[in-house]
């Protein structure tokens, strides 16, 4: 078994301009994924051509291809990330290539060029570790913006699992907010989860900007409704970022934010139907994070 293997999967849908720079930055890792699955959810722009060319030139990179369909930020984003891990599991076992991480990346990202070799040392460090990622800025308007990241929510932008922690929370999930139900299913299996300061990647998209960011953020606040957010929690966050020094009360995303959740909740709409999320959102992490604001802060690698 190769101790740096790591498999990864990337969702794309019209990317032709940032795809590139994604590949790129990929290509140009330091420890390069044993095997890179790109689905291509649908494309009508040159995104097609641009995977047939990185797949003419490199062996371990290949596509999957979906039939079109409306982009839904909410469970079609994980049945696409879903059907890129299948098949990257398939092709695996077919062809013998054993791997110790799992990754995903999405197509707006550009990568330190030691980024995944990092975050495995982060792993080889911490049999605990189950799920990180490294810090992730947005370029909006020429500049990088920063994420206000906590320590133990790894970005769902360019993530990594150790293969057990991911065989034991079941995959990739089909659900809304995959990535935060992936996160507490690791936490409740004793699994530990960190965002890292370093190594950085670089989103050319602002923060759930892709149909614009008023209906990201109301597709977040309905996600977060779904998952089992209290109403107290979804009111300070979107206090938060109302107030967000990042520029976004320009775009009253604080505002989507709350009205995406509240929306739902009004109309009682079905939530998650797996308890020990529901019960984790309900009880456990609006604690923890009154717990770690007051809290001595810790230094993040």
């Amino acid at each position: 078994m190769d101790m740096n293997g790591y498999i990864l999967v990337t969702p794309c849908k019209n990317e032709e301009e940032s795809l590139p720079k994604l590949a790129e930055s990929v290509i140009a890792q330091d420890v390069c994924p044993l095997l890179w699955v790109i689905v291509n959810d649908g494309s009508t722009d040159r995104t097609s051509e641009i995977l047939a060319d990185l797949c003419s030139k490199y062996s371990w990179i290949q596509t999957v291809t979906l039939t079109e369909k409306p982009r839904d930020l909410g469970v079609h984003v994980s049945h696409v990330y879903r059907t890129g891990f299948d098949s990257a599991v398939r092709h695996c076992v077919d062809n013998c290539i054993d791997y110790r991480y799992v990754a995903s990346v999405d197509a707006d990202i550009i990568l330190d060029e030691n980024y995944f070799s990092s975050l495995i040392a982060e792993f080889e460090t911490d049999p605990d570790l189950g799920i990180c990622s490294g810090h992730i800025g947005n370029l909006i308007n020429g500049n990088i913006i920063w994420s206000n990241y906590k320590e133990d929510l790894p970005s769902g932008g360019a993530r990594v699992w150790s293969k057990k922690c991911f065989e034991e929370t079941g995959g990739y999930l089909l659900t809304c907010s995959p990535d935060s139900v992936s996160n507490v299913k690791a936490k409740l299996k004793g699994w530990k989860t960190r965002y890292f300061a370093t190594p950085t990647a670089i989103s050319t998209r602002a923060y759930s900007s892709a149909q614009g960011q008023w209906k990201g953020y109301r597709k977040l606040g309905s996600n977060n409704y779904f998952i089992g957010y209290s109403p107290i929690h979804v009111c300070l966050k979107g206090i938060k970022l109302l107030y967000s020094k990042n520029g976004y009360f320009v775009h009253g995303v604080g505002l989507a934010y709350v009205h995406g959740y509240f929306h739902d909740l009004i109309l009682n709409k079905p939530r998650i139907s797996d308890k020990e999320v529901l019960e984790y959102y309900r009880k456990n992490r609006l604690k923890e994070i009154i717990c770690s604001t007051f809290s001595r802060p810790k230094s993040s690698k």
